[in-house]
């Protein structure tokens, strides 16, 4: 009650100044086009009605074509809102390019992306972002992983990220045992083969960014992925354990687990909300 008398005195002691409320937090739900840097990247939201917000900045996997990458983005956004117990988080799922561009050349729109959160989405969404996350499945969590080498955030999950080995990968496409793919087709054009230019395919391979991870990350991987995928596994794992210069790292197999573990398995999800849930 005193407060109340208290306001009621204050809004007469001030003549006709008119004083209105703070205006309210609203929810969202759509497509926004961001910059950063001069780096443009298409993201789609979705805001709960909160003034200050947690946020998971989220990547999809490969799409053959540029046309796609807004329904990907979307899509992945509404798999991590299905298995995110947090519903007060706000998601922000990435639409980053991939179809005219060779592979990993994208991490310059991923990357304004999460200095777009860091910097500057609060001002344009009337927000205070307070934590962030990255989380990403298959390429985008290729992405997020290298991401983690570059910028400090709260924490990182990768579901199933690759390719781990773009040496291996497209040296099968080379001698025709699995059928030849944009990715490796783009990079023999430029580099030639992976015989002639190893390690032009290794630079951008997963395999070469298992180190130096600023936060802590949770890699979650089934055991019954493509043989591609599990070829290098074992070695890419080894790589996160031996780390000296990394945060935290927690890796979790699902055995008989497929490549989308991380939204199908039970374990996955309780892990991926703990991870969360602790930081």
């Amino acid at each position: 009650m005193r407060i109340k008398i208290f306001l009621l005195l204050f809004l007469f002691s001030c003549g006709n100044e008119e004083i209105t409320p703070a205006e309210e937090p609203s929810a969202f739900r759509g497509i926004k086009s961001i910059s950063y840097n001069n780096v443009n990247v298409d993201v789609v939201i979705d805001k709960p009605a909160k003034k200050e917000l947690d946020v998971l900045l989220v990547f999809h996997g490969t799409v053959q074509y540029d046309s796609v990458i807004l329904n990907a983005a979307n899509n992945t956004l509404e798999k991590f809102k299905e298995i995110l117990d947090n519903k007060d988080m706000m998601i922000v799922s990435v639409a980053y390019p991939q179809e005219k561009i060779l592979f990993g050349d994208n991490i310059i729109q991923a990357e304004a992306a999460l200095l777009w959160l860091k910097n500057k989405a609060g001002e344009e969404l009337g927000a205070t972002i307070k934590k962030i996350f990255l989380g990403g499945h298959s390429q985008g969590g290729y992405v997020v992983t290298r991401l983690n080498t570059m910028h400090k955030t709260n924490g990182v999950i990768a579901n199933a990220p690759g390719p781990l080995n773009l040496v291996y990968r497209c040296n099968l496409e080379e001698n025709g045992q699995i059928p030849a793919g944009a990715v490796c087709t783009k990079l023999r054009n430029e580099y030639g083969t992976t015989l002639a230019n190893p390690d032009a395919y290794f630079d951008r391979s997963l395999l070469n960014f298992t180190d130096g991870f600023t936060s802590d990350i949770l890699f979650v991987q089934g055991l019954n992925d493509a043989p591609i995928q599990m070829y290098s596994w074992p070695v890419f794992k080894q790589e996160i354990i031996d780390c000296t210069d990394c945060q935290g790292r927690l890796i979790v197999e699902i055995p008989g687990g497929e490549h989308a573990s991380l939204f199908s398995s039970p374990i996955a999800k309780t892990e991926f909300n703990a991870f969360i849930n602790n930081r």
